[in-house]
This record gives C-alpha cells, sequence and structure tokens, in this order.
C-alpha cells in the first residue's frame, strides 16, 4: 500500500488547514477545505489562498481528480467553486448535505431556485464509499455530530477529520449548530479512533493555547487516545456529553457562520446575482 504526499496550506485570518493530496505514483492529487478570502467588512472576496493551491499543483504538474469537503464550514468561505473552474476535479461532500441545505435553505430564505438536494457538488458520498486518486483509494467515514453532513475521508494512511477532532490539548468539535449532537460526535470520533494507532489526522484548524505556541495540523490516532482532553482512553459517552454540552453552551457565533454557510451549502458558489446584476449575502435578524 502507497501512502499519499500530504502538503498543508494555512489560512491565518479563519486558522484553517486545507490540503493537497498527491498520488506518489501518478499526477493524481485532491485538493480538501479550501478557503475562499473574504473581508466581511467590505463584502470582498479574494482568491490569495486558492491561487496559493494553484499555484502548487500547477508547479508540479498534477491533476486534480477531487476537491473535497469534510463539511458545511462554518469558519470560512470553500474556494470550491473557483479550484474547480480552474483545476477540474469532481467536488465531493457528505450525503447529508441535504440536511444542512434544508434547514439553511429555508433560514435564509433561499427560494425555489436553491435546489436542496445536493446537486451542487458531483458526488455526494456515504458511509463506506470508496472512490480513487489515482492508484490511491480512499474511503469514507460518516462522522457526524458537529454537523449532520460530517466527513473522513481516511487515504491510505492519512485520516482528514474535519473539525471532529482538534489537537489533543483543545479537544473536539462543538455541537450545538443545527442537526449536531454531542452523543453522535462521542460516537463518531469512536469511528476515528479505531483507525490504526499510526494514522496520520490532519485536521482542520488548530488554536494553540498557553501551553503551545506553535500550530500543529497533524497527529497520530495513538496521540489522540492517550492525550484527547474530551475523548481520552477512559473518558465515558456521558462524561463527553455533559463537557461537551457545558462548553457549547459558552461559545458565541463563529465570526463568518452567516456567510460561509450560504456559500458552502452550494459548494463555494455564490447566490444567484438579484435583478440588479448584484450578489448578496443574508444577515437574518434576531433567529440564531
Amino acid at each position: 500500500m502507497i501512502d499519499p504526499i500530504v502538503t498543508a496550506f494555512f489560512d491565518e485570518p479563519t486558522h484553517t488547514f486545507s490540503y493537497v493530496v498527491q498520488d506518489p505514483a501518478s499526477r493524481a492529487c485532491a485538493i480538501l477545505d479550501s478557503v475562499l478570502d473574504f473581508d466581511y467588512a467590505a463584502g470582498r472576496t479574494d482568491v490569495k489562498s486558492a491561487d496559493a493551491i494553484v499555484a502548487f499543483i500547477r508547479e508540479r504538474d498534477l491533476e486534480v481528480a477531487w476537491i473535497l469537503e469534510t463539511h458545511v464550514h462554518a469558519d470560512h468561505l470553500s474556494a470550491a467553486s473557483y479550484l474547480q473552474e480552474v483545476l477540474g476535479g469532481k467536488t465531493g461532500i457528505g450525503a447529508r448535505i441535504t440536511e444542512v441545505q434544508e434547514v439553511f435553505g429555508k433560514a435564509f430564505n433561499a427560494g425555489r431556485d436553491f435546489a436542496r438536494d445536493g446537486s451542487q457538488f458531483d458526488r455526494l458520498f456515504e458511509e463506506g464509499d470508496t472512490f480513487a486518486i489515482g492508484e490511491l483509494e480512499g474511503r469514507v467515514l460518516h462522522t457526524p455530530g458537529h454537523t449532520p453532513a460530517c466527513l473522513t475521508y481516511v487515504i491510505a494512511d492519512a485520516a482528514f477529520v474535519g473539525d471532529t477532532l482538534f489537537m489533543p490539548d483543545y479537544g473536539t468539535a462543538r455541537c450545538d449548530f443545527p442537526g449536531g449532537n454531542a452523543r453522535t460526535l462521542y460516537r463518531s470520533i469512536q469511528k476515528v479512533l479505531a483507525l490504526p494507532g499510526e494514522t496520520r489526522l490532519f485536521l482542520c484548524h488548530d488554536y494553540p493555547g498557553p501551553d503551545r505556541d506553535t500550530r500543529q495540523h497533524q497527529i497520530s490516532v495513538t496521540e489522540q487516545r492517550a492525550h484527547n482532553i474530551h475523548v481520552h482512553e477512559g473518558v465515558s459517552e456521558a462524561d463527553f456529553v455533559k463537557r461537551r454540552t457545558e462548553r457549547d453552551a459558552t461559545l458565541g457565533m463563529p465570526r463568518l457562520i452567516l456567510p460561509s454557510v450560504q456559500v458552502n451549502m452550494r459548494a463555494g458558489a455564490m447566490p444567484a446575482a438579484e435583478a440588479n446584476g448584484q450578489v448578496y449575502l443574508k444577515v437574518p435578524i434576531d433567529l440564531f
């Protein structure tokens, strides 16, 4: 079994890691959890972060097979639509994106023109599905709890966990978004921790604390089992649910959740322009 070459790209404003996953035996690659730069105050987008990935891929003459999302992110806008236009490849996300689209399509009054069937993506993944990146085979773990559509992509010795797990000193994802559930998250995490101990877990975010001043994007399953403050070995489901629920009750909304969800539920595309030719993102007042 060959293991993928993984290159991380970090977006400082959103603390997000995106990844290019290469097949060593071919030119094929996949992009995971890309970022579209967004100045919320000015309402302006930029593709600087995405273009760093484009430049990396073109310099190495790689071919994009997949542009994958681990979930509908609430803390950054996806650049999937832009990257697909520039580089090609198929987009993919969890099949339960339809539940997210239903909830937020209603919240943002998206109208009948917004399909709630996941058709904005090229493929909707279910538990156990497989996909190819050249000679690499990826398989899908459905790991809901943070959101209903969260996935972990396992590609040989690498697993891309999205927000499900963070570094051990930060713990796990929050579960208070629509469709989130702490008990479900605990059970999802057990799937990840059941992977071989040497499996490399690649994280979507890192938030260093007072005892650590360097960012990290990779850790082993063995290290998570031993040290994760929320789900290390010996933590029961009941204990996790209690601690996670209490923690979530203290958290504010992510700064970019309102623009992010509107774009990300559309596979990184903006809503259609209105009659004056202008694109708008909505801010529901007193809804959340």
